[in-house]
């Protein structure tokens, strides 16, 4: 129940604050906030493949439906899904994970959990504005955006995990 609870927070703070938040879509200015990756991040490690898939491309597709682009959220939201399991191995801890638990900054730790957020928002913002543009000869562009939106969308992502969950 809390991840569908989580799943319609996150679409509907990413849909009515962050989008508005979001300017310079053309230009050399360009700030983006990206919060609803971390329903993502936090799915329980025990979720399995093809349900994390499914919810990424759910959320992804509603995201893409109120921003009026075509996908984009949704394939860079399933990519996002299908490596986490690769990045959770690379990061696993010594002793191992609970399964039954969610990779979060309370479990987990504040500074194992910036840098498995770090990781999958920075493959997710490439992937995001690799997609938009569909081309690489928009590299250079597709690495500025990402490295104008990652700063910005990890302080979202930072204040997210201290206010919900303040302890650790």
């Amino acid at each position: 129940m809390i991840h569908i609870t989580r799943f319609f927070a996150f679409y509907i703070f990413q849909v009515l604050i962050l989008k508005r938040l979001s300017i310079g879509w053309e230009g050399p200015v360009f700030f983006n906030f990206l919060l609803y990756p971390m329903f993502i991040f936090l799915l329980p490690l025990r979720t399995p493949q093809v349900v994390a898939l499914f919810s990424a491309f759910a959320l992804g597709i509603l995201v893409d439906m109120s921003y009026d682009s075509l996908g984009v959220h949704a394939g860079a939201s399933v990519l996002t899904a299908y490596i986490r399991p690769w990045v959770l191995g690379w990061l696993e801890p010594r002793d191992g994970y609970n399964v039954n638990y969610s990779p979060n900054k309370a479990r987990m730790g504040a500074p194992w959990f910036l840098r498995y957020a770090s990781i999958l928002m920075a493959f997710h913002l490439v992937f995001y504005y690799s997609l938009d543009a569909f081309s690489p000869v928009y590299i250079v562009d597709i690495l500025l955006k990402t490295l104008y939106s990652f700063p910005l969308s990890m302080i979202f992502v930072i204040m997210v995990a201290y206010i919900f969950d303040p302890e650790a």
